[in-house]
């Protein structure tokens, strides 16, 4: 399994240990790809897994760039317009799970990463 696979497996399992419904794994649109799509209560939560091994070049958290966000709410917006029509009226939170290895316990859940403003 690639490394990439097992973090959004990792966080994924997280994610549902606390209590949220996964509904999709890598949503993928021309334009952009979404990790994780879940429902924490009445949330549409739009997940972002990175997994940086290597701190030489840069963090997790800095990797989600603000084109790689852009890339996400397209996503979302295409997510929404399809498979997710029924999700359409919720309240939305974009979150990012950052892994700095493959150990549950390194995970960094950060609720609103960023919105779509």
């Amino acid at each position: 399994m690639r490394k990439g696979s097992a973090a959004e497996e990792l966080a994924a399992g997280f994610l549902r240990r606390e209590g949220l419904s996964v509904l999709e794994h890598n949503a993928r649109f021309r334009g952009g790809e979404i990790d994780l799509i879940a429902l924490e209560r009445d949330v549409l939560v739009f997940a972002e897994v990175r997994l940086r091994s290597n701190p030489r070049y840069g963090g997790a958290a800095e990797s989600i760039t603000p084109s790689k966000q852009r890339r996400i709410l397209h996503a979302a917006e295409c997510w929404l317009q399809g498979a997710g029509r029924a999700h359409i009226n919720r309240p939305c939170r974009f979150d990012a799970l950052l892994l700095d290895g493959l150990d549950e316990a390194r995970i960094q859940w950060i609720r609103g990463a960023f919105d779509a403003s």
